[in-house]
Parts: C-alpha cells; structure tokens; sequence
C-alpha cells in the first residue's frame, strides 16, 4: 500500500467585510440645562391673574363678614398655584386641602410640646414636609401653615375650620376658572 503524501491544501481567504475603522468616541457634549419656561399666552395670564386675585379678594371679603382674616400668606401662595399651574400635584385639593390642613396641625403639635416661638416654628416647618409626603399630600405652601400656627399660637378650633373654609374657597373657584377655560382641573380629587 502505498501512501501519498498529500498537499496541504492552499487556502483561500474567503471574502470579508470591510473592516470598520477603529471608532472614535464622540466627545462629551455639555449637559443640556433646561432655559426658562416657554412664554405664556396672555390669555393664560390673563386668567391665572383674574382667578387668583378673585379667589384672595373673596377670601377678604369673607374674612371681614365673619370678622377672622381668612387671607394668610400660605393660601395666597396655594391660589397661584391652582391658577398658574393646576396640572400640578402640588395644586391638586388633596393637596391644598390636605397639605394645609396637615401643616397646620404639625404646627399645633409642635406647639403644644415645645410652645410657641422660632425655634418651634423652624421645626414645625421642617416636620409638616415630612408629614405632608408621608400622605402623598405635597403642598409647599402649606409649610407656611406650619411655621404661623407655632408662631403665632391661633386658637386650634378657629384656625383649623377657617383654614379649612379657605381651602375649599380656592379649590372650588380653581373649579370655576377650569370649567371657564375649558380645561380640567383637578387632575385628581384624592
């Protein structure tokens, strides 16, 4: 038996594909920082203006019958928010309600453990964030709230239902200016 020695066999290189060009990474662009907000129509203005100065002139005008300022800071601050931007979280009535209502009686506690004062409406402040996000009831006006109820020492029955009354004033002329401006307000009740 005889044996061959066979050849190696030549190889031919199959056809490749273009080989891509090492890659250069791109350079690293600068983050992207939002501008200011888009400028609104003023037919927007126009009504956010009109509904949060009708609600705060109501909230007066109510006050001086009942003989109790209804109008305090924080709910001037809530208003512009259910005008200005009632899509929110933060404009929706659990939150204005609720915030608010939650802020002023964190302040109440505050003040019935360390009593009235700065250092009690710092904490008062501090604590009703917490308690308002604790309820998935965010209003940052309402810390407000907190910080005049532990400095100033309002009568808890009083403030609270007046408060309350406020509250409810806002959201419901919030409800007038949606239906007026075919929009939908509130987002969500609770």
């Amino acid at each position: 038996m005889t044996t061959t020695a066979q050849a190696p066999e030549a190889t031919v290189p199959a056809p490749s594909a273009p080989v891509p060009a090492p890659s250069v990474p791109a350079p690293a662009s600068a983050p992207v920082r939002p501008g200011p907000p888009p400028r609104p129509r003023a037919l927007a203005v126009l009504a956010a203006t009109g509904a949060s100065t009708a609600a705060l002139l109501l909230l007066v005008a109510l006050g001086t019958v009942l003989h109790h300022p209804l109008l305090i800071p924080p709910l001037a601050a809530s208003m512009a928010l259910v005008a200005a931007s009632p899509d929110l979280p933060l404009s929706q009535p659990r939150s204005v309600v609720g915030g608010q209502l939650l802020s002023a009686l964190t302040g109440f506690a505050v003040l019935a453990v360390a009593g009235p004062g700065l250092w009690s409406a710092a904490v008062a402040g501090g604590l009703a964030l917490g308690v308002m996000t604790l309820a998935r009831a965010p209003h940052s006006p309402a810390a407000a709230t907190a910080v005049i109820v532990a400095l100033g020492s309002p009568p808890f029955w009083t403030f609270t239902g007046l408060l309350l009354l406020s509250c409810a004033l806002l959201v419901a002329v919030g409800l007038l200016a949606a239906h007026v401006r075919r929009r939908t307000y509130p987002v969500y009740w609770f």
